[in-house]
């Protein structure tokens, strides 16, 4: 490929080796392993440190060296950064800070506390030249660019110091709900940017788009929906560039990037909506694809496609992880990609040839009229799945006291490998979490991955899409709730709260009503913002859920029933665990676990139960592992950092035989990545404690420990 010639200086930069490829952000120094200067630790996402002071004979002495408080509290997902002693994160409304990273003084905030995102965040980017030091993080569908001193905008970046990340998706974008949780990838003076968007029929494009870090301004876009006469538009209708009923293909999880080479490696997501895709015939390239691009023009070297036209949510879930491997007796610069699904791909960074061999295996037909599901998926031989990929009869929480009903519903499910959501229900096992998920993997320089995942079974049932004649009869509030906000939070408002979903009865009894309009137009956690509804929609859905809806109103409406939105037959009745009665997986221990596998041979290490649930521990069953979210950090030393449990623990292990080396309690669960960093001699390793997933406590801090 003539593209990938190496230019001027780039042998050079290469046979500095590892030290030098896991460089930190900024463009003026490499790393001197001190700081933790990039999300997951570089560019690179290895999750890894070179630090040794913290090691396996002295871990267990470790003590809590200062907190943070933060005035909020609430999910916290952030991976902070640090470097040259100051660490950057966020709080739980989405406000920056700057801290002193040896005693967690706080240096500056930036945000606006009466404008609350209640949304989630994993972290800021940082970009320095010479003097000019900046934190670059988003809020709601703005681009910040802030002074990394102050913690002011900078003027000039943009408008009064935001770019728009609607910018370069075209017109139909243009008031649809867009946010980013996840830091953008630098190179040079380029930041390429994730974004979230809707799951639903009113997705927005997922264009991957390159901004100037000094300016704001778009500099290039790849479209993941392709246009006429480009790659890949014959997988898609005619008419799908157009994005009037076809959206996302987005890359919200994060990207690496091989600066010496100049090329950035991006995981996308699904097509829209995630579940039927009959509007969206065809193999569907870019969705669900791993992306080698030219860095600094958004040219593609070379792609990968894990899920064909994806009707399962499979999402690629976390950034790529560079690594150098051995094959053959050859050292290898290869790129490995995590999955919802449990697997692991492995491909030459430059090339994209498959490091294992690669099968595409025949999967079940829909049965939903209209659907047209691909015949064959791609199953890697190697490395094993982490993840469980079926479930029998025998599998069955035999802790469960309502064993014979969970059996009944697993009779009568679908329950095959990528079984297609049909109206009797079906299996999807990892479920939509994962597997793998967005706390991604850690990687030692010689070749190890460290991946955590959950094991736990989901249920997705498809229903005919509701007819306006069906809906005639409703309040216009309440034809919208039907329409959207019925299949999470139930058709009696109460929620799934184990799943995730919060009650909305008796809202207005905890809740004001611009409260409710807030969340309703932007979103929270990872509720996505309804822009399609108008403000007249809004005040009819806001009057339902506040019980105060005028009678009359339901035969002579002002306000229209239908959103912009565009119409689907067919939608899945939510995005239901598949528990008992009592919020017990209907699968059978371990429900979560820790993997070691060695990416040169693609075999495991060993591979262990990851936390313990506070329920069945009580009861004296043990190892049970629980649901987990955010990764791991690897040390030179031999350590391997995690949280992410919902028994509200933070633990190191033996990164060599998964041996437990130990463990402290929280004050809130750590569902984030830790970052570790020396200042002043001393070595530290801090978590973000915010709970509220899984049904743990609010937390409102980040957590340092160091040696006495």
């Amino acid at each position: 490929m003539k593209r990938l010639l190496l230019p001027i200086g780039t042998l050079a930069a290469l046979a500095l080796g590892w030290s030098q490829f896991h460089q930190n952000a900024t463009d003026d120094k490499p790393n001197d392993n001190t700081n933790w200067g990039e999300y997951l630790g570089g560019p690179d996402r290895s999750h890894y440190s070179a630090l040794t002071q913290i090691a396996p004979a002295n871990v267990a002495q470790l003590k809590v060296a200062w907190t943070y408080t933060s005035p909020d509290s609430g999910q916290i997902q952030t991976n902070p950064i640090v470097v040259d002693g100051v660490l950057y994160g966020v709080t739980p409304t989405v406000q920056a800070f700057a801290l002193d990273a040896a005693t967690g003084k706080e240096i500056w905030k930036f945000g606006d506390p009466l404008k609350v995102w209640h949304s989630t965040s994993r972290g800021v980017t940082y970009w320095a030249s010479g003097s000019d030091k900046r934190i670059l993080y988003t809020v709601g569908p703005k681009l910040y660019a802030l002074d990394a001193t102050t913690g002011k905008p900078i003027p000039d970046f943009g408008t009064n110091g935001t770019a728009d990340l609607h910018d370069g998706l075209g017109g139909q974008a243009k008031d649809k709900f867009i946010i980013s949780n996840t830091p953008g990838t630098l190179f040079e003076d380029l930041i390429v940017m994730p974004v979230r968007v809707s799951e639903g029929p009113d997705a927005a494009p997922g264009y991957i788009r390159a901004f100037n870090v000094r300016t704001g301004k778009l500099v290039w876009t790849f479209r993941t929906i392709p246009n006429p006469g480009e790659l890949g538009y014959e997988t898609w209708p005619k008419e799908a560039h157009k994005n009037t009923d076809v959206g996302a293909a987005n890359n919200w999880a994060g990207m690496a990037v091989d600066r010496p080479r100049g090329i950035i490696y991006v995981p996308t997501g699904s097509a829209a909506y995630d579940f039927y895709g009959g509007n969206r015939k065809g193999q569907n390239l870019f969705a669900n694809c791993l992306l080698a691009l030219d860095a600094r023009t958004g040219k593609r070297l070379w792609h990968f496609q894990a899920v064909h036209h994806d009707i399962w949510d499979r999402d690629f879930p976390a950034p790529p992880n560079l690594i150098t491997v051995t094959h053959n007796g050859k050292k290898i610069d290869a790129v490995a990609q995590i999955t919802k699904s449990g697997h692991v791909y492995t491909f030459d960074r430059v090339t994209g040839k498959p490091l294992f061999p690669i099968r595409e295996v025949p999967v079940p037909k829909s049965d939903i009229p209209g659907e047209s599901s691909w015949p064959t998926q791609p199953v890697p031989q190697k490395p094993a799945a982490f993840a469980r990929q079926a479930m029998t009869e025998a599998d069955i929480n035999p802790y469960s006291t309502d064993r014979d009903s969970l059996l009944a519903t697993f009779r009568k499910i679908g329950k095959r490998f990528y079984e297609p959501i049909s109206k009797r229900g079906s299996l999807l096992f990892p479920g939509c979490d994962g597997g793998g998920e967005w706390g991604g993997a850690a990687a030692d320089p010689d070749g190890i991955l460290y991946v955590n995942a959950n094991d736990i079974p989901w249920i997705f049932t498809m229903v005919d899409a509701p007819k306006d004649d069906e809906l005639a009869h409703l309040s216009p509030g309440q034809r919208l709730y039907t329409q959207n906000c019925i299949s999470c939070h139930g058709p009696e408002r109460k929620g799934n709260a184990r799943s995730g979903y919060p009650s909305l009865a008796n809202i207005s009894q905890r809740r004001d009503r611009p409260y409710v309009s807030q969340i309703i137009s932007n979103g929270k956690g990872m509720m996505p913002g309804f822009t399609a509804l108008s403000a007249e929609q809004k005040q009819a859905l806001i009057a339902f859920l506040f019980n105060d809806e005028k009678q009359e109103v339901a035969s002579s409406s002002p306000y229209p029933s239908k959103t912009k939105e565009p119409y689907l037959p067919y939608k899945v009745t939510g995005y239901n665990k598949f528990q008992d009665s009592k919020g017990l997986s209907a699968v059978a221990p371990p429900w979560g676990t820790l993997n070691a596998i060695d990416l040169n041979t693609g075999e495991y290490l060993w591979k262990i139960p990851l936390g313990e649930d506070p329920e069945m521990a009580a009861k004296g069953i043990r190892h049970t592992g629980t649901e987990n979210y955010g990764g791991p950090v690897v040390t030179a030393s031999g350590l391997l950092f995690i949280a992410a449990t919902k028994d509200e623990k933070f633990r190191a292990f033996d990164k060599k035989t998964g041996k437990l080396l130990w463990e402290t309690t929280l004050p809130a669960a750590g569902f984030a990545t830790p970052a570790t960093y020396q200042v002043g001699g001393k070595q530290y390793v801090v978590i973000a404690c915010g709970g509220v997933k899984l049904g743990t406590k609010k937390g409102n801090q980040y957590v340092a420990f160091a040696l006495p």
